[in-house]
């Protein structure tokens, strides 16, 4: 009888990109790449995974499709969410509803910049220097799209120094209706007259003053005056 060959048994290809699928969200999970921050490129998941590019590939995919993850063209992919929050609220978000966003927007930001006032680190006191510089940059380039992605950076940054998990996830999850607020407010120019500063924001904060920082924070999502 010719010997018994030991072989190991390769599990299909669905059930490869299920496996990878779960280790991407047990790293999401476990803090390794927090909302707001960029995961590895392709080819470094690719040999931290031990798998394909190809199922790499798809499994990014299915979570950008749950909206734990965001694709976007140019700069990487990055971590919006850990929950399926984001696209409900990207499906249920319509005109008659972007005051309704820019009000939980206010809710959450005002929190975010108060508790980033108290708890922000060296480290997000540079990050949020270089959130702004880009955010800046990106006005003056005059690229609606760069602006918008570079406004949504710094907001996140702001979150980001709350340190406070379930705040980050939240703002996160409309991070889509956010931007697209943004993107309608600013039309296909960016003119003068749409600018709004945030140095003082950011000043409030690396000052450490709470008070400052929540009023800064709510002044530029304040609500309309009435008709």
């Amino acid at each position: 009888m010719p010997p018994e060959v030991e072989t190991t048994a390769i599990p299909p290809r669905g059930q490869r990109v299920q496996e990878t699928i779960a280790q991407l969200r047990e790293r999401i999970l476990g803090g390794e790449w927090p909302v707001g921050s960029r995961v590895p490129t392709e080819p470094q998941l690719v040999a931290a995974l031990g798998v394909g590019r190809n199922t790499v590939r798809e499994a990014v995919r299915a979570l950008a499709h749950a909206g734990v993850l965001e694709i976007r063209q140019g700069s990487g992919t990055y971590v919006v969410s850990v929950d399926e929050l984001a696209p409900v609220v990207a499906r249920r978000l319509t005109d008659d509803r972007m005051t309704e966003v820019v009000e939980v927007r206010r809710a959450l930001e005002v929190e975010a910049a108060r508790l980033a006032a108290r708890r922000r680190t060296a480290d997000d006191l540079a990050a949020l220097a270089g959130a702004l510089t880009a955010r800046e940059a990106a006005w003056r380039s005059g690229r609606v799209n760069d602006f918008v992605t570079a406004d949504a950076m710094l907001h996140t940054a702001v979150v980001a120094a709350a340190h406070n998990g379930m705040l980050a996830e939240l703002h996160a999850s409309i991070g889509t209706a956010m931007r697209s607020t943004v993107a309608a407010t600013l039309g296909e120019n960016l003119t003068p007259e749409r600018y709004v500063d945030h140095s003082r924001l950011i000043e409030a904060i690396q000052a450490g003053d709470p008070g400052w920082a929540a009023i800064e924070a709510g002044a530029y999502l304040a609500p309309p005056p009435p008709a």
